[in-house]
């Protein structure tokens, strides 16, 4: 019967579009791996970007935030950029990636006026837009890993912003299989974010990221 073959095709046709958003995804998002460059390639630009990562219990950053954390030292050093911009997540009061980091960068010897922080950084979407529409970015350097960069990048273009990025890993973590799984279908979800010109469930007041970072700050002032 003809409404049976219909039903029997709905499966098919989903997992039809849903492939072909997958690959649709990966294709636009690897595209600008080419905008991955080293320190002396790298631009003079606004600020440096580091997107948040897990933060361990005591307070530290994880190995893979250090790295990231560590690079954006080094192009700040080189003169790269004036200022950092740290973005993670700090939506409950027993959790905040965004002053690990600020930590961090002052035992390396950042300025604190250099150091903005990002409260609201949930995800690498959130990450870019409200570094573009909070904080005024409208050139920037993504320190973090190869893995993570192409989609950091392909966010930063599609709202307007000038954006590099800078591999960060200094090490092989263990959990490096997962994570490159699990940004397979972080792309996805970054492409339909981009299509449909999503927006972050917190934006706020306007900051000046030429000014002075410490008007970011909620603690160590």
């Amino acid at each position: 019967m003809r409404w049976v073959r219909l039903v029997l095709a709905v499966p098919v046709v989903v997992c039809a579009l849903s492939l072909a958003l997958f690959i649709c995804a990966q294709a636009a998002v690897y595209s600008t791996s080419s905008k991955i460059v080293t320190i002396d390639e790298a631009s003079v630009v606004q600020a440096i970007i580091v997107p948040g990562a897990s933060v361990l219990p005591s307070g530290e950053p994880s190995d893979v935030l250090k790295d990231r954390l560590l690079m954006a030292d080094e192009l700040y050093v080189a003169g790269k950029a004036p200022k950092i911009l740290v973005s993670g997540d700090h939506g409950q009061a027993d959790y905040d990636e965004v002053n690990a980091m600020r930590r961090y960068l002052l035992t390396l010897g950042v300025a604190p006026q250099d150091i903005f922080l990002d409260h609201a950084g949930f995800d690498t979407y959130d990450t870019m837009y409200r570094a573009r529409n909070v904080f005024g970015v409208t050139s920037a350097l993504v320190a973090s890993q190869t893995f993570h960069l192409p989609r950091a990048i392909y966010i930063g273009e599609a709202l307007g912003m000038d954006v590099h990025g800078v591999a960060a890993e200094r090490q092989a973590y263990a959990k490096d299989e997962q994570f490159a799984l699990r940004e397979r279908f972080a792309i996805v979800k970054a492409y339909v974010d981009v299509l449909t010109g999503a927006t972050p469930k917190y934006l706020g007041e306007v900051v000046d990221i030429t000014g002075d970072g410490r008007v970011t700050w909620d603690e160590g002032l």
